[in-house]
């Protein structure tokens, strides 16, 4: 008996169709926006993570060299992978380029609530526009997106930023402080204690009454404030793109999810404008959901034209506790619509009702077990089978089969050659 790898989970049946039915509402969602959907390889070179981060950001990877001699590494993230796809074939593609897919990463990280080492997440980017519109467009892809899954107002919040405000105010300070680092912390702020944040923010160049300062100008979400605080051209455009961004997601219907939150700041070093994250709003799931932003710059420092870019990537693992909690998660259990229940030597009368009734489109088992009356029966209550037809040799004598409904226990017999004759989906209330 072999061990399941720590990190990474199967899926039986019923999990597998809640997950699908959480992911056709995403993709589906995306396809209305006229996002394309696109396929990407599971195996990338490591340069492209460690050219931009360094070597020590292999112990976070599954990285190895290939019998070919090549340094490479299960993906982590899409982005970069998304960001050579563009530069490959950046003259041919038409502006702007909307793309998802969904498909699983892997990192290896500590494995806690909400995160695995293998993770699963739906990637919805924009390429080739710098206007407010495509920000907020992303936020109302969300914002559809998930109360598409049952969710309202009520359960959850996107907390948006802008990265400029951050690094803007920060450079008032002292030339010499760390932006970048500075940032780092302030994505860990509600995650550690106050004193462990003004530490962090001194590491990164702050005094103990600049740190506080900095803290307790941001906490308080006045964007005319700040603006005051750091009077620089960067904090004012800032400001301004943050302020256009909500405006457009309020006429595309996403504005009342939002709620500026100048802590959110996003780790990764590549955001360079708006950021957002989504969360719980009762505050019962701690971390965040998901979180996307703009990164103007990374197309290029992938060797191609400069171009405008922004996204967001909702995680599967972290959007279950949230679905869950808000009571929408989808029913783990599998759906049959019918189940060709066959008696004596039927099969070929059985299997032309089958052929028919999948050709419709409908999911339909038969028996290929050899079981009896009794066991195709439980059978076929097991699989969630909403009608039953029982095709038997004496029913058949009979130029007859019987269509049984397995919620009432009724059933009645109807002609072999009417069954399923011209309706689209017969049930038991439609021939009774």
């Amino acid at each position: 008996m072999y061990d399941r790898i720590k990190g990474f989970r199967d899926f039986y049946p019923g999990e597998m169709a809640a997950r699908r039915a959480t992911i056709d509402v995403l993709e589906e969602t995306a396809r209305r926006y006229g996002f394309r959907e696109i396929g990407t390889p599971a195996l990338e070179r490591a340069e492209m993570w460690t050219d931009k981060s360094g070597d020590e950001i292999v112990d976070e990877l599954y990285a190895f060299e290939d019998q070919g001699g090549r340094h490479v590494t299960l993906t982590p993230e899409l982005t970069p992978t998304v960001a050579r796809m563009v530069v490959a074939k950046q003259q041919e593609l038409s502006k702007p380029i909307k793309w998802f897919s969904t498909r699983p990463f892997w990192r290896y990280e500590q494995v806690q609530q909400g995160r695995q080492r293998e993770f699963y997440q739906t990637n919805v980017d924009i390429f080739g526009s710098s206007e407010p519109e495509a920000d907020a467009e992303i936020l109302a892809w969300a914002a559809d997106a998930l109360t598409g899954l049952g969710l309202t107002e009520e359960h959850f919040e996107f907390r948006i930023s802008h990265r400029d405000i951050l690094g803007g105010v920060l450079e008032t300070y002292d030339a010499d402080v760390d932006v970048d680092e500075a940032i780092r912390a302030v994505d860990k702020s509600e995650k550690i204690s106050r004193a462990e944040y003004h530490d962090l923010l001194v590491e990164a160049g702050l005094t103990y009454d600049q740190a506080a300062e900095f803290d307790d100008l941001i906490a308080s979400g006045d964007l005319d404030a700040v603006e005051a605080f750091a009077e620089t051209d960067r904090v004012t455009a800032a400001v301004e793109n943050l302020q256009n961004v909500l405006s457009a997601a309020e006429d595309f219907g996403a504005r009342e999810h939002c709620t500026i939150s100048l802590e959110t700041a996003r780790g990764l070093d590549y955001y360079t404008g708006v950021v957002f994250e989504c969360f719980d709003s009762t505050g019962e799931v701690s971390r965040s959901i998901f979180g996307g932003g703009r990164y103007d710059d990374l197309i290029e420092g992938f060797g191609g034209q400069p171009t405008p870019a922004v996204g967001v990537a909702p995680g599967l693992a972290t959007l279950s506790l949230l679905l869950q909690r808000a009571g929408v998660w989808p029913d783990e259990e599998v759906q049959t619509e019918y189940y060709v229940l066959q008696v004596g030597d039927t099969r070929s009368e059985a299997a032309r009702i089958t052929r028919e009734l999948r050709d419709r489109g409908h999911v339909v088992e038969t028996d290929i077990a050899g079981r009896s009356f009794g066991s195709q029966l439980d059978y076929a209550d097991s699989i969630n089978a909403e009608t039953v037809v029982i095709v038997g040799e004496q029913d058949l004598a009979n130029d007859e089969v019987t269509i049984k409904d397995m919620d009432s226990g009724d059933q009645v017999q109807v002609p072999v050659d009417e069954f399923p004759g011209d309706r689209d989906r017969p049930t038991y209330e439609d021939v009774a």
